[in-house]
């Protein structure tokens, strides 16, 4: 069994190189997609380790946007363009970690071969903010002076947006991070290049990675080899749109979660949380 790893990355080199060299006695490689609005100098080093490649492709990301799906898109492109009969591609963040032994990540998979792991809800407290992300217009992909207030008439005076597809919505705070078949990702690359009506509706959403992938997903063919769990433990408990950043403090509570990753740490708030995680045994 082989994994492919998409990392989203746009800081912090040293910290994807102790993440990557985490999973490094076992058959995983990693794909690199280092956001276009950043210099990848300081990351070429990390082409160094062994099954480590930068996704050629870049997008320049604008946080919460149509243009992180692109990027995925990108990624997962290459990815199944090498040719590699990779059981699994899970996308991830840099600034993601195991909290439990790499090989007990592996040993999961290899015991679910042909199941997709995606993270959704299909209605609830989520769901009734999160469906403006789709009835209302969002200038989030654009950076020109103005947008906001654009957006502001556009949703006062035009009717309410539908999803373009008759499908049912599935999505949620953890939906970002999943792990698919390469059979289930290259449908989801496939139909996000070629479904035009599907990429000029989300130019103008926020937040479409919460939701987009696994709405496609759940409205496949391959809805009943989901999982609804995607082995991570995520702190929402702050509220406002980003997750909270895990120190020494929450080492505990990401024990009890039965979960085997986590999302999100960082090396400048906190790096002794990841020493604390590579201790595990």
């Amino acid at each position: 069994m082989r994994i492919a790893c998409i990392i989203m990355a746009h800081k912090e080199p040293q910290q994807i190189e102790r993440l990557v060299k985490k999973f490094a006695p076992l058959p995983f490689d990693f794909y690199l997609h280092i956001d276009k609005k950043i210099g990848q100098g300081p990351f070429e080093y990390l082409a160094q380790l062994p099954n480590v490649y930068f996704v050629q492709n870049r997008i320049r990301v604008r946080w919460a946007s149509y243009s992180f799906l692109m990027a995925v898109q990108q990624a997962l492109s290459q990815i199944l363009s090498t040719g590699i009969g990779y059981d699994f591609i899970s996308i991830m963040s840099g600034q993601d970690y195991p909290i439990t032994p790499v090989a007990n990540i592996y040993q999961s998979l290899e015991k679910n071969i042909g199941k997709n792991f995606i993270c959704y809800e299909d209605d609830g407290e989520w769901w009734s903010h999160a469906i403006s992300r789709i009835n209302k217009y969002h200038f989030t992909n654009f950076g020109f002076k103005g947008r906001y207030r654009i957006q502001f008439f556009l949703n006062a005076l035009l009717p309410t947006r539908k999803f373009p597809l008759p499908y049912k919505l599935y999505g949620g705070p953890r939906a970002m991070c999943m792990t698919l078949t390469r059979e289930c990702a290259a449908y989801i690359a496939e139909f996000m290049a070629s479904n035009k009506k599907l990429k000029r509706f989300i130019r103008f959403t926020w937040g479409p990675d919460e939701f987009v992938i696994p709405t496609l997903v759940m409205n496949s063919k391959f809805h009943p080899t989901v999982i609804n769990d995607n082995f991570y433990y995520i702190d929402w408990s702050k509220g406002g749109p980003n997750p909270k950043t895990l120190t020494v403090e929450d080492y505990q509570k990401m024990m009890d979660s039965g979960k085997m990753l986590a999302r999100k740490f960082d090396i400048r708030q906190d790096t002794a949380i990841l020493d604390m995680l590579d201790q595990e045994k």
